[in-house]
């Protein structure tokens, strides 16, 4: 098993300065580690470094790529004969909210996905909420007028801001009701082959995140959860694990968890469906549903 980073923009045969940290540790707990350009990928240039094995399993670790990116990270893997272990299909069946959103539906706040060029000051106030938390279908504002508003008049600065600072809107626009949530309770959680991990070992898993493993079929994703002022715990995000960061998280704690993963990392039965060949669609790239 092979971790797979991405490079340093000028020295392509290095490790981004980012990921050192990781790369490092995981090489010296005994895992092979290559680096891949990321720039490269559109141009068909990507090498990696150093080559995998034929067949081996590579699991990339690095920054959010799109949907396109991560085909060509794909290709750019089975062109030496090795895979990845996370296709594209699996990728956006946590990266992007409205696909893993059916499945926790009761364990997380209520949303709406809706095209870019929707009139959403009209789907704002058909809701009917008191406030909104607006972002694509991976991330939201986190600069001048932010995520949450108030009055649904604010959702065309917030779109034009996210079009400003971001570059792009990734998929489409979700909405999410806003819920009592006590902000510093907020935890991430590592799922690896259904079985959970947190960032301590004195720290018991909660069951809303046990739930979460059995409900979505991913080999490694993250899920984020937490405390609502009532006494609830909900799901805040769910994350694909290969661009999810360790958030509350020490480096040797997420090395450890692969390490005790090791044995049983590629024992996935083959009735394990992902959520791409279920009656749900996969949003990447194809026409918005609606949730709620």
């Amino acid at each position: 098993m092979r971790f797979l980073f991405p490079s340093n923009y000028f020295k392509p045969q290095r490790v981004d300065s980012a990921y050192t940290e990781q790369c490092d540790r995981l090489h010296k707990s005994g895992f092979d580690t290559s680096v891949i350009s990321l720039e490269n990928l559109s141009l068909g240039a990507s090498k990696i470094y150093p080559p995998p094995h034929p067949d081996e399993k590579l699991i990339y670790r690095g920054w959010m790529i799109s949907p396109d990116e991560h085909s060509l990270l794909v290709n750019a893997v089975r062109n030496t004969g090795a895979d990845l272990w996370i296709d594209r299909d699996e990728y956006l069946s946590t990266h992007y909210l409205p696909n893993w959103y059916p499945l926790l539906q009761d364990l997380t706040p209520e949303t709406y996905w809706f095209n870019v060029d929707a009139d959403l000051n009209r789907e704002l106030i058909k809701l009917g909420w008191n406030k909104f938390f607006i972002k694509d279908y991976v991330k939201s504002l986190k600069t001048s007028i932010g995520s949450i508003i108030k009055d649904p008049s604010e959702i065309g600065q917030v779109v034009a801001e996210m079009h400003k600072f971001r570059g792009t809107i990734e998929g489409g626009i979700c909405v999410r009701k806003v819920e009592d949530f006590i902000t510093e309770t907020e935890q991430r959680y590592f799922i690896i082959n259904g079985r959970a991990f947190a960032a301590s070992t004195a720290t018991k898993i909660p069951d809303i995140v046990k739930v979460c493993a059995s409900r979505i079929n991913s080999k490694f994703f993250s899920v984020d959860i937490i405390d609502r002022i009532d006494g609830c715990q909900r799901v805040v995000e769910i994350g694909d694990g290969q661009v999810s960061g360790l958030v509350g998280w020490s480096v040797e704690r997420f090395t450890d968890i692969w390490a005790e993963s090791f044995l049983d990392i590629f024992t996935l039965t083959s009735d394990r469906v992902l959520l791409s060949s279920s009656k749900t669609p996969l949003l990447g790239g194809v026409p918005v549903g609606r949730g709620g």
